[in-house]
């Protein structure tokens, strides 16, 4: 089991396949996609540069695995325009099965098959989770009362496990949350469960206000423990697609926080921090791992839907742009928006490895060989 692998060990294999199972399905989108609409696919490589392993299936398709495993790419037969190709490429390319000669549509489909592909094994992944292992539900039980919060004024201990409020019933601590939340600074029925015997308490709630002058209500408690709740199958299918919509939306808001200075930028990790995590979470389990991978993967997707040339996202932008205006973006206004988004992801890069770095501590450990 990976648990009992060395450290340095560990992290690289998990690495390796947490990063081949992520690029191996996002690019499997792209090619089954590409063969639906009639493309033909040359080429399937997980991993750039020099191959290590490749073979060629009976439509002619190339499968390679590469040296460099940060990625991969499903190259399209006559993905780029004609007018960029050669004479000797125009001369073998096949009619009717190249991908420039398709309609937007069609061009757009293959497109996007690939981020489609990063949030559908998110949604199989969850299900099989809440299938096998159960479904993770944070219970209702007091971790901590905070110092001078409502919840300290009414009496309430750690340990004690809420039924309900004001009549309705608590199955999980976001049921707290959801009800307290919008019911500030009012006084609350609550039942509890201490021990053997239960409680009913009133609890007034305490009120934050905004910046904006909303206010919402505080309970003062803090909860945290974990159980696994056993459901059905179509439960569990439900449950990973509706896990895989949180995450995407827990994903944007965090992203929103970062633009608008609410969250640090210190947060924003690359391939380093990504390998040192699953290192870390495969020591925990498969199940864990398995999670990870769901996580990663609905990022993945949110990543390569941006707005951003170069990516899935830009593609989608000049297909849209191009269906708007019945004729494709002028070649020229393309090559500068590649351009543009090399070097965006350039910067990004730089700055995530930056973050990796300092996470890790390379760089003070580096300073402290210099200063010495």
């Amino acid at each position: 089991m990976l648990h009992s692998l060395p450290d340095m060990v560990r992290t690289v294999v998990s690495f390796g396949i947490v990063l081949g199972v992520l690029v191996f399905v996002h690019e499997l989108g792209h090619y089954l996609a590409a063969r639906w609409r009639g493309v033909h696919v040359e080429t399937f490589s997980i991993g750039f540069g020099r191959a290590i392993v490749s073979w060629t299936d009976k439509v002619g398709t190339v499968w390679k695995i590469a040296w460099i495993p940060l990625g991969g790419y499903v190259k399209l037969h006559g993905q780029e325009r004609p007018e960029d190709a050669s004479p000797e490429d125009r001369a073998r390319w096949i009619a009717g099965r190249t991908f420039h000669e398709k309609s937007v549509g069609s061009r757009a489909i293959v497109v996007a098959a690939g981020p489609i592909a990063n949030f559908l094994l998110a949604a199989v992944l969850f299900a099989a989770l809440f299938a096998t292992v159960g479904k993770p539900v944070t219970v209702p039980v007091v971790a901590e009362v905070i110092a001078d919060g409502a919840a300290a004024h009414a009496g309430l201990r750690p340990e004690d496990r809420i039924v309900s409020i004001d009549g309705a019933p608590i199955h999980s601590f976001e049921d707290i949350q959801r009800i307290v939340v919008a019911q500030p600074g009012e006084t609350l029925s609550v039942v509890i469960d201490r021990g053997d015997k239960e409680l009913t308490v009133p609890v007034m709630t305490g009120v934050r206000t905004d910046a904006s002058g909303k206010r919402t209500g505080l309970l003062g408690i803090k909860g945290g423990r974990v159980e696994y709740q056993q459901v059905s199958l179509p439960d569990a299918l439900w449950g990973g697609v509706a896990q895989t919509w949180v995450v995407t939306r827990e994903t944007f808001q965090g992203i929103a926080q970062m633009i608008g200075g609410k969250r640090g930028t210190d947060e924003l990790g690359g391939p380093l921090r990504i390998a040192q995590l699953s290192g870390q979470v495969a020591q925990l389990g498969i199940a864990s791992l398995i999670s990870f991978i769901a996580v990663l993967s609905v990022n993945l997707g949110l990543i390569n839907l941006f707005p951003i040339p170069v990516l899935d996202g830009g593609h989608l932008v000049f297909y849209l742009a191009e269906a708007i205006r019945g004729r494709p973006i002028p070649p020229r206004a393309q090559e500068y928006g590649f351009r543009a988004g090399l070097a965006v992801l350039a910067m990004l890069f730089i700055f995530a490895t930056w973050n990796d770095l300092m996470h890790l501590g390379i760089v003070r450990w580096v300073a402290g060989l210099v200063g010495s």
